[in-house]
């Protein structure tokens, strides 16, 4: 086998030579914990080892794939903490996938420290660039060195019995001892190189795609163009120019260079395109920029972060930049900051009245400034909750306007009173502020002394239906709040305000206004008034956030609110769950900008859609999804229990308005991670398809307790390609699995 790895390190890259020679570098914790490490890129160029330079000390090992970005200087509170004394030449962050905290190191040079930066980067770079025949041949590798034990480059059948275990598939003994010695070409009782990779393409026969080639094949070997384009019309229900698209499929993924001279796929082709990007069963299309981004904000569902500087739990979570930077590099456009009066006139940044860790404010507007934009142009919006007094509140404004500069949007965007609000294509590279303010776009000129109050978290304490004379003082004491003109004057199209109701807010509400709604208020105005809910949020921006009760940072459901048009509903983007798989699945889309455009019915305001009661209508055609769950591959034990393999099952959730709810299962399959087969059929009508998102769950089947977790995919339905498509799962983290996928086949049709 040529470990694809090793060719992956260029015999001239004198940065990763050194990386493979290894490093002395000082891995760094905090101020007070550095500890010196060796490091050193193993021969695979796929691994990264370490181990304290004392003697008998174990060592740790990391992959390139889990790097996602390296950060140079001190771009992380760690290396901040230390930079009096390492200089930032130094000093460099390699930022892991997924929640895993990141590693902060120190070289012993500058010099060091660049050979591995782009050591480092040229990696992950040839990984990304990796074929699909590649990526396969690293995974089969990785295999490989796992189950070498000995590490002599061959395996026995004692090695390849524990490597079926690891691999998660219960085979029966005689059968894999068949298979090895077919495999063992040489007849010397052991595997090597070749020999592995014709026992495990026997082990991998996909005999349920193969179902599929041989029944468009005429020869039972290859497919012509021509068939080929049938299939793609017929099957996969591709349109545009078919011809052409089966030509670039020929050419891009078929492996024998015999069958593109004649114009065919052979199977091994086949497989490969449908483990593609353009086999899974997101539409690639869809992947980028492709909706009208010229339209008014309130008209975009934007991804947003609730209390996004806590790295933990609302009581005593750590409070780090570190979590603007995730978030905003998530794709998340709308970041929330809680701020507080700090010692030496410095406001600062925590959950007020908890003891959750304190950063100051300044320093979080270094890292929006800084990490704004970096994988999406379209606006930020720093959603304020203001406790600070007016002194402080002056050192906000001179941070916000110092830091950020030109980014800061501080007036409209032709100097007039506007009509509506702008675009997320007028406001590209701009961060607003959504806060307080001192009168109104109207009165840009005024000058009031205090300004309208907002139902902002610590703020919504005072339920609407509380004792009426009980209102009238909290709103009486909240309306003394003072607030500083210099902030004031950054708030532009964001005006935080108190919500009445609906009736109030259409007669007298600006399209600037904000409000702000605990989970439960919002659900409570989405049962009683759902259109006029929808209509509020067609004319202005409403933000939903997390009930105070959840102290776990959990999250809600976010569907509800989308459901209602709320484009910021804010999120706990450090909780795994259901909630940020439903919120990643949604802006997986449109380039991962942070914006999604809402239906059209959503939009208009002489529509009047309602959640709750929905009735059909031009604006979308009801369907039916029919998914057939085919079989599952190399799917992630989830027991460390030696001699447990997954019992796995397949869920499917249909997550919409309330009439769509749904979820059904397949059967489970006993003792088999590794290539279960099911052939199970799920249907789900859907009445508001716009709307419908469909996630796709795999569990470990167990009788006795809760099932455990094994992977996920949520897309939305509009996102959804027909025909037999792959689903590559996702860990609970939204990290990817290697090579561990579903393969279903899924028709869409209209519902009678």
């Amino acid at each position: 086998m040529s470990s694809t790895g090793s060719n992956l390190c260029i015999r001239g890259d004198d940065n990763l030579q050194s990386m493979l020679v290894g490093t002395v570098m000082r891995k760094v914790k905090s101020r007070t914990w550095k500890k010196q490490r060796y490091f050193k890129l193993q021969d695979d160029c796929m691994t990264i080892w370490y181990k304290s330079k004392k003697a008998g000390n174990t060592h740790s090992t990391f992959s390139v794939s889990d790097v996602e970005v390296i950060r140079e200087g001190h771009q992380s509170e760690v290396l901040l903490s230390i930079a009096d004394e390492f200089p930032a030449d130094r000093c460099f962050t390699l930022v892991f996938r997924g929640r895993k905290g990141n590693l902060d190191l120190v070289a012993e040079s500058a010099e060091e420290a660049q050979s591995w930066i782009r050591g480092m980067r040229k990696l992950i770079e040839n990984l990304e660039n990796m074929g699909e025949r590649e990526k396969l041949d690293q995974w089969i590798s990785d295999w490989f060195k796992k189950a070498d034990k000995n590490k002599d480059g061959r395996m026995n059948f004692r090695e390849i019995r524990d490597l079926l275990k690891m691999m998660n598939v219960a085979m029966n003994e005689h059968h894999a001892h068949r298979l090895f010695t077919k495999a063992d070409k040489s007849h010397s009782g052991t595997l090597e190189d070749d020999e592995f990779v014709l026992f495990y393409k026997m082990l991998t026969q996909r005999d349920d795609v193969l179902r599929v080639f041989q029944e468009y094949s005429l020869d039972g070997q290859t497919l012509s163009q021509s068939v080929l384009e049938d299939f793609l019309r017929e099957e996969q229900l591709e349109g545009g120019d078919i011809q052409q698209y089966a030509k670039h499929l020929i050419e891009c993924y078929e492996p024998s260079e015999a069958a593109k001279l004649l114009d065919a796929m052979t199977f091994d082709g086949f497989l490969m395109y449908l483990g593609s990007a353009e086999g899974s069963v997101f539409n690639p299309q869809r992947r980028g920029i492709f909706q009208d981004m010229s339209q008014p904000l309130c008209h975009y569902f934007i991804s947003s972060s609730h209390n996004t500087y806590l790295m933990g739990d609302q009581l005593r979570g750590q409070s780090s930049v570190e979590g603007y930077i995730r978030a905003l590099s998530r794709g998340c456009r709308c970041v929330e900051v809680d701020c507080w009066d700090g010692a030496n006139g410095e406001p600062i940044v925590y959950h007020g009245h908890t003891f959750t860790s304190k950063i100051l404010f300044k320093d979080v507007v270094g890292a929006v400034g800084h990490y704004a934009f970096k994988v999406s142009q379209y606006p930020v919006i720093l959603s304020i909750e203001n406790h600070c007094s007016v002194e402080q509140q002056r050192v906000m404004a001179q941070h916000l306007n110092h830091i950020l500069g030109d980014k800061l949007l501080k007036n409209t965007l032709d100097g007039k009173a506007p009509i509506r609000l702008p675009s997320p294509e007028d406001l590209m590279g701009r961060i607003l502020l959504k806060a307080k303010k001192i009168g109104g776009l109207e009165e840009i000129e005024e000058d009031f002394q205090t300004g309208d109050n907002s139902d902002e978290d610590e703020g919504a304490i005072i339920e609407e239906d509380s004792v009426h004379r009980e209102s009238v003082r909290c709103r009486i004491k909240r309306s003394k709040q003072r607030l500083s003109k210099e902030l004031s004057d950054c708030v532009v199209y964001c005006k935080s305000v108190h919500f009445s109701n609906f009736k109030h807010s259409r007669i007298h509400s600006k399209f600037y206004e904000v409000a702000s709604f605990t989970e439960s208020k919002a659900r409570k105005h989405l049962r009683e008034a759902g259109a006029e809910f929808v209509h509020h949020n067609s004319r202005q921006l409403t933000r939903v956030y997390p009930s105070g009760f959840r102290t776990d940072s959990s999250n809600f459901n976010p569907q509800e609110m989308w459901n209602a048009g709320c484009q910021i509903v804010a999120l706990n983007f450090q909780t795994a769950g259901e909630g940020m798989d439903l919120n990643d699945g949604l802006f997986r889309q449109n380039g991962s900008c942070g914006y999604v455009l809402k239906p059209g019915f959503m939009r208009q305001a002489e529509k009047r859609f309602d959640p709750e009661k929905p009735h059909k209508r031009d604006d979308y055609q009801p369907v039916v999804l029919a998914i057939q769950v085919i079989s599952g591959q190399q799917l992630p034990k989830v027991n460390i229990k030696e001699d447990s393999i997954v019992d796995p099952l397949v869920r499917v959730e249909i997550h919409g308005i309330p009439v769509d709810q749904d979820k059904q299962e397949t059967r489970y399959i006993e003792n088999n991670g590794f290539n279960p087969v099911w052939y199970d059929t799920l249907r789900f009508p859907i009445r508001g398809p716009d709307l419908a998102m469909v996630r796709f769950v795999v569990e470990d089947y167990d009788k006795t307790s809760k099932n455990d977790f094994v992977g996920q995919y949520m897309l939305p339905l509009s996102c959804m390609q027909q025909g037999y498509r792959h689903i590559h799962l996702l860990s609970k983290d939204g990290t990817s699995f290697p090579a561990a996928s579903l393969f279903v086949h899924i028709r869409i049709t209209d519902l009678e």
